[in-house]
């Protein structure tokens, strides 16, 4: 038969102090506080091992003992169980830090300012997080610098800038962006986004500190980002800076060293100005809202600086900023906007598993019997690759070129095709420009290329050299030798001179593929200048109008039967002629028998020209 349990000693866990110890003679409950020792500032709480009375107490508050040393003696027993003891500063309810950053976070929150949210939704625009709600997988956004305020409190109090400045203007963080589409593993994502209902959504020293650390951030992670613009630029009522110029901030050295090491996908609606728009101008592509007016400097600059007094919406408009070729995409509002930049940014996060296409006979048709007459290559586009899968960039800004993000069996890649309703598909400065632009793009994130030709050349004449024709032509040339990515040329009709080379990567064997569709024509140059210029001699011999011209067209024709698309393939320069409803399926096959891209671990290109 047993006797009763030994009794138990609660030894000092470490070297300290004792803040407070319970007294002889004291019922205690398993797990509850027998003694508080301090050490380097901190204090360790000593329990109860069991329950039972306190039958010695060594040492009194205030004694310093060593780790072992014995605290308090208990006779186990003599108690009854007990619930299980609270920690110590526990209670119902949350603990009021907790409270209070509850009621931080929350005065954050649109519902917190609702005279802010009516002045914007006036304007016709969204909240900052609005747009970043419509935009991101839900449940996805960390947010980074939320609770910052304005670097003013020289001259406000706390408690006003919590009010008036929340996030100073920027909100911004890592999320996922098309998850559902794509996949978590490739939905990984960084938004920035000015929040134009705080300060005009200027940038302020500490926004410029969040977005120092964003970017940084960036470029560790390797993440996609998408830039919601709007702004007023530099704010200069910011009075807790060490600085004087603010020369020194790097936001703008570390947002434009992320070109061509992820995609910069740039959304404005409204007004944007000065460092907004220096920012959103190192995009690679730049969404915007029809009421947006941007520029290099406001009004406020404009008239500074004795050029005038203008209102925001004469400063670069979207009537002229479209036609340019600044803004990419053109959209009606704040949700189009968004719309889009998911749609751009899915270009960029891989192959989509389902697909369609149209009936691809219908292709046999697209271009005209007749040989002069004009066609909308935008039909053959939409006709050949993924259905709903086109996204043209620049449309109104070089309209001699066509450049869109497509999708070819679920896989993405860049499109440049000759327009033949403009110029008659003359790659004049605008055309080469935005074509080269476009290149880069893609070969900077790996998207594989289809030129689609029927161009008579470069465009010639005083007017197109005044416009620097031949270093954009030179440019295209230089782009085209140094993509990295595959290619394919289709040949839909005119294959003619320098701009069909320019057409194929600088010559028809570049591409890895090269196929014509039997309405190909081919020369040097274009048929009738060469006819006219080879035989000048001949015609003028002719005196008669109607025979010389009767000779000329059978001489074109002569041309045409030796340059077709038939007799070239003859001669090896093309690769195929093909019946225009295996298009599809002859540049699936070549783009599927390419290998892959390899694992990139820093830039293939310095740069993305934002140009």
């Amino acid at each position: 038969m047993s006797g009763p349990p030994e009794p138990l000693v609660a030894t000092a866990p470490l070297q300290g102090t004792v803040v407070s110890v319970v007294a002889p003679g004291q019922e205690v409950a398993a797990g509850q506080t027998v003694a508080v020792l301090e050490s380097m500032k901190m204090e360790h709480v000593v329990v109860a091992e069991v329950a039972g009375t306190v039958l010695e107490v060594a040492p009194r508050a205030g004694d310093t003992v060593e780790k072992g040393d014995p605290l308090v003696v208990i006779e186990p027993g003599g108690v009854a169980a007990s619930a299980p003891v609270e920690p110590a500063g526990a209670g119902p309810g949350l603990r009021p830090e907790l409270v209070e950053l509850q009621s931080r976070r929350a005065r954050l929150e649109d519902a917190a300012r609702p005279d802010a949210m009516a002045r914007r939704h006036a304007t016709g625009h969204r909240s900052a997080r609005e747009n970043l709600a419509d935009l991101i997988d839900e449940g996805s956004f960390v947010e980074y610098g939320g609770l910052v305020v304005a670097a003013q409190r020289r001259r406000r109090s706390v408690e006003e800038l919590i009010e008036r400045t929340p996030g100073d203007g920027l909100v911004g963080g890592i999320a996922r962006v098309n998850g559902a589409i794509v996949g978590e593993d490739r939905a990984r994502c960084a938004v920035v986004s000015y929040d134009y209902t705080v300060l005009a959504g200027t940038q302020g020293h500490m926004n410029h500190r969040k977005k120092d650390r964003l970017f940084e951030l960036i470029e560790r992670m390797r993440l996609p980002l998408v830039l919601f613009a709007e702004g007023g630029g530099g704010r200069p009522g910011d009075t807790d800076g060490a600085g004087v110029t603010g020369l020194d901030t790097r936001a703008f050295a570390l947002f434009a060293s992320l070109s061509g090491l992820v995609p910069l996908v740039g959304v404005v609606g409204g007004r944007c100005f000065a460092g907004n728009a220096a920012l959103l101008g190192c995009c690679d592509v730049i969404i915007a809202t029809a009421d947006t007016t941007l520029g290099m400097g406001g009004p406020a600059m404009i008239e500074g600086g004795g050029l005038g007094v203008f209102a925001p919406e004469a400063v670069g408009p979207m009537s002229v900023q479209v036609d340019n070729g600044v803004v990419d995409v053109a959209v009606e509002d704040d949700a189009a906007a968004v719309a889009a930049a998911k749609r751009y940014l899915s270009y960029f996060q891989g192959r989509f598993a389902g697909w369609d296409c149209a009936d691809q006979e219908a292709l046999r048709t697209c271009v005209p019997e007749d040989r002069r007459r004009i066609y909308d290559v935008h039909r053959v586009l939409e006709l050949l690759v993924d259905t709903g899968s086109v996204l043209e960039l620049r449309p109104t800004y070089g309209p001699a070129m066509v450049t869109a993000l497509c999708r070819l069996e679920g896989r993405p890649v860049g499109v440049v095709a000759n327009n033949p309703v403009h110029l008659a598909g003359a790659i004049d400065g605008p055309a080469a420009n935005k074509a080269a632009r476009f290149l880069a793009l893609c070969d900077a994130f790996d998207l594989p290329v289809v030129f689609l030709c029927d161009t008579p050349g470069f465009m010639v004449g005083p007017e197109a050299e005044r416009a620097a024709l031949v270093r954009h032509a030179g440019r295209l040339f230089v782009t085209g030798a140094s993509l990295t990515v595959p290619f394919c040329t289709v040949v839909l009709r005119k294959g003619y001179g320098l701009g069909a080379q320019a057409m194929a990567g600088g010559s028809f064997r570049e591409p890895l593929w090269i196929g014509s569709w039997p309405t190909g024509e081919f020369g040097g140059m274009g048929l009738e200048g060469a006819v006219r210029l080879g035989y000048r001699r001949e015609l003028e011999a002719v005196e008669d109008e109607a025979e010389r011209e009767a000779l000329f067209e059978a001489m074109v024709q002569r041309s045409y039967s030796v340059g077709k698309a038939l007799n070239v393939a003859t001669y090896f320069e093309v690769d195929e002629v093909i019946d225009p409803a295996e298009t599809r399926e002859r540049l699936s096959a070549v783009l599927a028998a390419a290998p892959a891209p390899p694992a990139r671990t820093a830039k293939k290109r310095p740069v993305v020209d934002p140009w």
